[in-house]
């Protein structure tokens, strides 16, 4: 009953203290760099027409300003929603110290729009070191009673003589501490929000610069899907050759010798055939299987949510399942999104060494929404060659987001999104109203 109790009570207190800690490394984060790197700039801009060192000191600033402001943005996600980044690639040939360099640097409003950053950013993310401040002040408050008590008894029951107005200062305390700890768990979180939400001003992308982004990032995404897409034909061409193509030959050629020994040698006629209609049999299976691997029956027959219930049970390991779709996304988003949950469960079962699997899959504000996760040994990446480089570069093609969350020790955590709308529930053949 105790243990439940004090759960319940860090329930309640654990976003406040959390929201401590996180305005604590945002005022000491902005009340440093951003006033150090404002001076720089200044002092790099000054040089420029006094002796022409600035030409090359500026970019060089630049590039320590947009560390410092990229890592600010991500610390957004603390208080609002993450905010995009707003640069554009280096140019080619835009090496530091040239005037390529100088001049992209100048030219790119984001430059400018950082630069009127730094100050007000120092002022706001001080003004955060309240969220640390007021709580760790009302701590004192109430910590100051349970001192004093100890200093006057001692550990042993013997102690040092404490004057009788410390007892008094100490119980009056007492209330004013529970008062400003309250309050100070109670609004950390939203200083962090100001802030975040006042940095969205100048450091979010220029509609301009969004649509920018946005280009870039569709040319990427069509050059993946278009390389994606190649691969695909090139394995569908192989698997036919070497596969369906190479035993439908022998199955042809073993019809025919068969035919010229049908008069003569019935008996190996029959041995032909035999081995004919195992070729034949071979043939198909392979062909289910091609056909498997780009549109998935199951997809057809079941819909995604059958379709990931089937996925599951062939996985050697307990999986609970948590699927809650009202309808069916569009038939490529649903395969995308079939494939990504195989993948995925293909990377627990080949690297994870797990005892245990999740999968949780939904379809909230239009966006449907795919958790795989496991109790496994972690340290898993993108880029460490288990498939996931190209479920993420399969999501892409739909606008899709994956990320991984695998510390060491575990446990791997593969969230995917896919923004799609869905059309009705789907009906399986099974089921009816008899």
């Amino acid at each position: 009953m105790e243990t439940s109790v004090r759960a319940v009570v860090w329930q309640q207190i654990r976003p406040g203290v959390v929201a401590a800690g996180q305005g604590l490394a945002v005022a000491l984060l902005s009340l440093t760099t951003n006033v150090a790197l404002f001076t720089l700039s200044v002092v790099a801009l000054a040089l420029i027409p006094a002796f022409g060192i600035g030409f090359a000191l500026f970019p060089a600033v630049t590039v320590l300003v947009r560390a410092s402001l990229t890592l600010q943005r991500r610390l957004s996600r603390w208080g609002t929603a993450p905010i995009a980044s707003p640069y554009a690639p280096v140019p080619a040939g835009a090496a530091l110290g040239t005037w390529r360099r100088f001049r992209w640097v100048v030219a790119d409003p984001a430059t400018w729009r950082d630069l009127a950053w730094l100050i007000p950013g120092a002022i706001t993310g001080g003004v955060c070191l309240a969220a640390f401040a007021i709580p760790a002040y009302g701590l004192e408050g109430v910590l100051f009673v349970p001192l004093v008590l100890y200093l006057t008894i001692g550990w042993y029951g013997y102690g040092v003589f404490w004057p009788m107005d410390n007892f008094i200062k100490a119980w009056l305390a007492a209330p004013q501490g529970w008062l400003f700890l309250a309050a100070g768990l109670a609004v950390g979180h939203w200083l962090l929000w100001l802030h975040f939400r006042f940095a969205g001003f100048f450091l979010a992308p220029t509609r301009a610069q969004e649509l920018a982004l946005r280009v870039r990032q569709l040319a990427a995404t069509r050059a993946d899907t278009v390389d994606t897409q190649a691969a695909e034909l090139r394995r569908i061409e192989r698997d036919l050759h070497d596969g369906a193509q190479a035993r439908l030959v022998a199955l042809r050629m073993s019809i025919g010798l068969a035919e010229k020994l049908m008069a003569d040698n019935p008996a190996a006629a029959q041995r032909l055939l035999s081995e004919a209609q195992e070729t034949s049999g071979h043939a198909l299976t392979e062909l289910r299987d091609l056909v498997r691997g780009i549109y998935p029956p199951v997809l057809a027959e079941r819909g995604l949510d059958g379709a990931v219930q089937a996925l599951a049970l062939a996985v050697p390991l307990p999986v609970e399942l948590d699927v809650r779709l009202p309808g069916s996304p569009p038939a490529a988003v649903e395969s995308a999104a079939y494939f990504a949950v195989a993948e995925a469960l293909a990377n627990v079962t080949k690297h994870s060494a797990a005892t245990r699997a999740w999968i949780q899959v939904q379809h909230q504000d239009g966006v449907l929404k795919m958790v795989v996760g496991d109790d496994g040994r972690g340290g898993a990446t993108v880029d460490a060659g288990t498939g996931l480089a190209g479920v993420r570069r399969r999501l892409t093609a739909f606008d899709g987001t994956m990320t991984v969350t695998s510390p060491p020790g575990g446990p791997t955590v593969v969230t995917m999104e896919l923004p799609c709308e869905l059309s009705s529930p789907r009906i399986s053949p099974s089921s009816g109203t008899g």
